[in-house]
């Protein structure tokens, strides 16, 4: 069953779509299952590589993994993002990829806030 992920051309969030068959994906006419538009850019897909926990473990504790990292940079923590999420070998969601995905093309983490407050946690008490 191949797995396709678009971006939509309408709200620009990442969509994963399912397909049962290879012979459904010819005929199907993917929509957005945020907002329902029909223009969907096909992307390339990230591709998985099986590790035991040891050795992700011993990735994520490397400390010449920052090396490169300028927290100033959107771009940097983007792609330090992705390679640590990566490392995790969890699925963190299409909320994470479209941070990621928005970081990595250069857009400040203000404007990214700003334009998906879904993401921002709740107030508490406390904050009041």
């Amino acid at each position: 069953m191949p797995i396709y992920e678009y971006r939509c051309l309408n709200c620009h969030r990442r969509v994963t779509i399912l397909y049962r068959s290879f012979a459904e994906l010819e005929t199907a006419r993917p929509k957005c299952t945020h907002c329902g538009h029909d223009q969907l850019q096909r992307l390339v897909s990230r591709v998985a590589m099986l590790r035991s926990e040891d050795a992700r473990l011993d990735n994520l504790t490397d400390g010449s993994s920052m090396g490169d990292l300028d927290e100033n940079d959107p771009k940097s923590v983007g792609r330090w993002m992705k390679k640590m999420s990566a490392e995790a070998g969890e699925d963190l969601g299409d909320e994470f990829r479209e941070v990621v995905d928005r970081l990595e093309s250069g857009q400040p983490p203000e404007d990214i806030e700003s334009a998906m407050p879904e993401l921002a946690p709740p107030p508490t008490d406390d904050a009041l």
